[in-house]
């Protein structure tokens, strides 16, 4: 059995592990990751207030997350009824490395935020069952993540993640709010147009 990395940074349960993706294995993933939007594209999902975010997405996996006026939820196909790809075995391995958890991800949420793009922070509370991890991974421009509590308000705390870095939501952080107050557009050449692209990886059903 692969022995567990110890993170770098811990906050409010987050574990960080910042740089643990080398620069070959993350234009790997890039690589990879090209060749799941090439089957499902990207999109700009509506709210279900009916507000356009301004992150664009699509997924990989058994189950893929979806937006729109009908809610938030999972779904087994994109949404012109093609299935969705299968999460890459290259960021298989990241879950791996640091979920320290017997299930495999059957869900790859894949985030591309573009300049001025931004994720308001909110909970991760589609899943079945919330005793998984949730694992981020971070490819491209630097983004100030922003760390909650278990209900909305209070004080907040803030981290930048830069292109390599992993984050772990587990345990008491499981169902804490967090999201991403900026990037730093153009702050790394690992995209060829600029941006951030995060893959997030649950066990969804």
């Amino acid at each position: 059995m692969t022995e567990m990395l110890k993170p770098t940074d811990e906050i409010r349960g987050f574990k960080f592990y910042k740089e643990l993706i080398s620069p070959f294995n993350q234009e790997r993933i890039v690589a990879d990751i090209r060749e799941v939007v090439r089957e499902v594209p990207l999109r700009s999902p509506l709210t279900p207030s009916g507000y356009k975010m301004s992150v664009m997405m699509t997924s990989a996996g058994k189950l893929g997350w979806t937006s729109d006026t009908k809610g938030y939820r999972y779904e087994n196909k994109y949404h012109n009824g093609r299935q969705w790809p299968p999460i890459p075995s290259s960021v298989i391995s990241i879950w791996d490395m640091v979920s320290e958890c017997r299930r495999q991800p059957d869900s790859c949420l894949i985030n591309l935020y573009l300049a001025g793009a931004k994720m308001g922070m909110h909970r991760d509370v589609n899943e079945t069952d919330n005793q998984w991890p949730v694992v981020s991974i971070s490819l491209g421009d630097d983004a100030l993540f922003r760390i909650g509590n278990l209900n909305r308000g209070g004080k907040t705390e803030s981290i930048w993640l830069q292109s390599g870095d992993v984050a772990v939501m587990g345990g008491e952080a499981r169902l804490c709010y967090h999201g991403i107050d900026r990037i730093r557009f153009k702050s790394s050449q690992l995209l060829r147009n600029g941006g951030r692209l995060n893959l997030t990886l649950r066990v969804a059903g």
